[in-house]
């Protein structure tokens, strides 16, 4: 099965550290809003309205990870690799914020193969 959404080894330990703070009720979010800059979100389960406008793109960390359905359009082709960078806390509504640490989307092309095998996974949904 090929993975849509993966996780680094640094994200694995933010989110532990996340989850020690806040509990394990956490879930990601990729919109691609102006305010968040296109990031990854991480945020408490209910913070956040999924919707209809959502498609869960599978799990990272044992979270739920989303994503706005015109951001999957643009980057459907890809795979989302989610990292951490060092950053400022400020102007995130993302809860690595406080930690000096962001998410970080990173992506790569799926192979032809990768991309014939998620279309057989979706013909079979």
């Amino acid at each position: 099965m090929v993975e849509r959404v993966v996780v680094t080894p640094a994200a694995l330990e933010l989110i532990a550290l996340l989850k020690e703070k806040h509990g394990d009720r956490l879930m990601f979010h990729q919109s691609g809003g102006c305010c968040d800059n296109s990031a990854a979100n991480c945020l408490l389960v209910g913070e956040i309205t999924i919707g209809p406008g959502d498609l869960h793109l599978g799990d990272i960390g044992g979270c739920p990870f989303y994503i706005g359905k015109a951001q999957y359009e643009t980057w459907q082709h890809t795979q989302l690799i989610i990292d951490v960078i060092d950053a400022h806390g400020g102007g995130t509504f993302s809860l690595d914020g406080p930690e000096g640490k962001a998410f970080h989307t990173r992506s790569r092309v799926f192979s032809t193969e990768e991309l014939a095998e998620l279309a057989q996974e979706q013909a079979a949904s």
